[in-house]
C-alpha cells in the first residue's frame, strides 16, 4: 500500500461508538484500542460512547452524530454478530444511503487468514449516511485491530495511492 507522504495528511473527526450490554468506560478494550489507533495515525477522537444492544439507542446515538456537521467518520464496535442481541447492522441499515459492501467481504477475507470459517459469523459492514462514514466492526480487540491496521488506516488516509475514503468526503454531500 503507497502512502504518498508528499501529500498533506488531512485529519478527521471521529467518533467511536462501543454497543454492549457489558462493556462500560473502564473494560472497554476495543473502543481504546479503536481511539489509539485514531489518535495515532493523526486523527481527533471528536465523540465517544457506549450503548447497549438495542436498535433504538443505536440509532439514535448515530442520528446524533450524523447530524453533526463536524463529524466525518463513525466507528462501531461490537453488535455484529448473530445472536439475537446482535442488532448494529439492523440499526444502520434503517440509516444508510450507501451500503459499502467490499468493506465487509474484506474484513471477512483478513479476518478468515486469523480465524478461519468463524469469520461468517461476523456481519461486518460499513455505509454512508448523510455525508458520514459509518464502519461497524465486531466488538473484539483483535477484531477491531484488524479492520483498523488493515483497511481504516489506509482508507482513511487522504494520502493512499491510489485512492481512498478521505478524498471522497467533499462529495458526499
Amino acid at each position: 500500500m503507497t502512502i504518498d507522504k508528499s501529500i498533506k495528511f488531512i485529519s478527521c473527526k471521529i467518533c467511536i461508538l462501543t454497543i454492549s450490554d457489558s462493556r462500560k468506560e473502564k473494560n472497554d478494550e476495543s473502543g481504546d484500542l479503536l481511539v489509539n489507533r485514531l489518535i495515532e495515525s493523526g486523527h481527533i477522537l471528536y465523540k465517544r460512547a457506549i450503548v447497549v444492544d438495542e436498535v433504538d439507542q443505536i440509532i439514535n446515538k448515530l442520528k446524533e452524530w450524523i447530524d453533526d456537521k463536524e463529524v466525518n467518520i463513525i466507528i462501531t464496535t461490537g453488535g455484529t454478530g448473530i445472536t439475537k442481541r446482535d442488532v448494529t447492522p439492523e440499526a444502520i441499515n434503517k440509516l444508510s444511503d450507501k451500503i459499502i459492501e467490499g468493506f465487509g467481504e474484506l474484513f471477512r477475507q483478513i479476518s478468515y487468514n486469523k480465524i478461519g470459517t468463524s469469520t461468517l459469523q461476523s456481519r461486518a459492514m460499513a455505509c454512508i449516511a448523510g455525508n458520514t462514514y459509518i464502519f461497524s466492526i465486531p466488538g473484539s480487540p483483535n477484531a477491531c485491530k484488524d479492520a483498523w491496521d488493515e483497511i481504516l488506516k489506509f482508507q482513511l488516509d487522504n494520502r493512499h495511492k491510489p485512492c481512498n475514503f478521505i478524498e471522497l468526503i467533499p462529495r458526499l454531500i
